[in-house]
């Protein structure tokens, strides 16, 4: 993380508004920034003076009454158009009320058409749970449930705890040594969390089924972690890790030449 997206993120980080991926490299950043390190402190600092009681004053009332006096609160495009329908006269009501509806419809689109772009798509918003679980499984040292880099034990340890079989690999002669597996909550269901190694790197590939059409798996970053998305039309497959975009590509298809062969 560069100086200036932690300066991006300072304040949110002071008022705990960071996602918990947002934090960790936030405080990744700053444990070796002594800039970002003085510009914490610093707003710090304001954040408490602004609260102390000495800074704060009451407005006499006087002032307070000159100052509602001058105001003059804007209303909503729905008051306005509350107030102006009845005062139509009753002649001109029936070649008008078209024209009322159409401007009510139009309004009713617009704020429609503004909360679907500003929705993520499902993608998006499993991209960034995909991130968070993958920081959560390092964090809280929940990366394994059983370790062994034995897919003929691993493989057997998912029985009667899922209600499907994942496929269980070793690629260990690619450079990606499997290393355990665990049981974890993607989507809004349990999924079954192969581990993975590439030198110093984790690989969480996460499984779960279902029957979409086979997809081409694609490599995307996100908060500086590279997730890949694919299905075989019996599995879905999120493969996420901090190794490169060339590494996790690397894996990918050396996980998919194993499982067609």
């Amino acid at each position: 993380m560069d100086h200036e997206k932690a300066f991006e993120l300072l304040p949110g980080y002071i008022d705990n508004e960071l996602t918990l991926s947002e934090t960790v490299e936030f405080e990744h950043h700053l444990s070796g920034c002594a800039e970002c390190q003085r510009a914490l402190e610093s707003q710090q600092r304001v954040s408490s003076l602004l609260k102390t009681s000495n800074l704060q004053f009451t407005a006499p009332d006087e002032l307070r009454a000159r100052i509602k006096a001058q105001l003059h609160p804007r209303k909503s495009l729905f008051q306005r158009l509350a107030h102006w329908l009845p005062s139509w006269k009753e002649g001109r009501r029936s070649s008008w009320a078209p024209a009322g509806a159409m401007v009510i419809s139009v309004a009713a689109l617009m704020w429609s058409g503004m909360l679907y772009l500003a929705t993520p798509s499902a993608d998006v918003r499993l991209s960034q749970e995909l991130v968070d679980n993958h920081v959560r499984s390092l964090q809280l040292n929940h990366l394994i449930d059983v370790i062994s880099t034995d897919r003929h034990t691993v493989k057997p340890w998912f029985e009667g705890k899922i209600d499907f079989a994942p496929p269980v690999l070793n690629l260990a002669q690619d450079g990606y040594p499997l290393v355990g597996g665990r049981l974890d909550y993607l989507d809004g269901r349990t999924v079954a969390v192969m581990v993975y190694r590439y030198k110093l790197h984790a690989i969480n590939l996460y499984v779960w089924p279902g029957n979409d059409a086979g997809e081409s798996p694609g490599v995307h970053e996100l908060q500086g972690y590279h997730i890949a998305h694919w299905t075989d039309g019996r599995m879905n497959y999120w493969a996420i890790t901090d190794a490169g975009n060339s590494e996790l590509a690397g894996f990918v298809k050396s996980l998919r030449a194993h499982a067609g062969s």
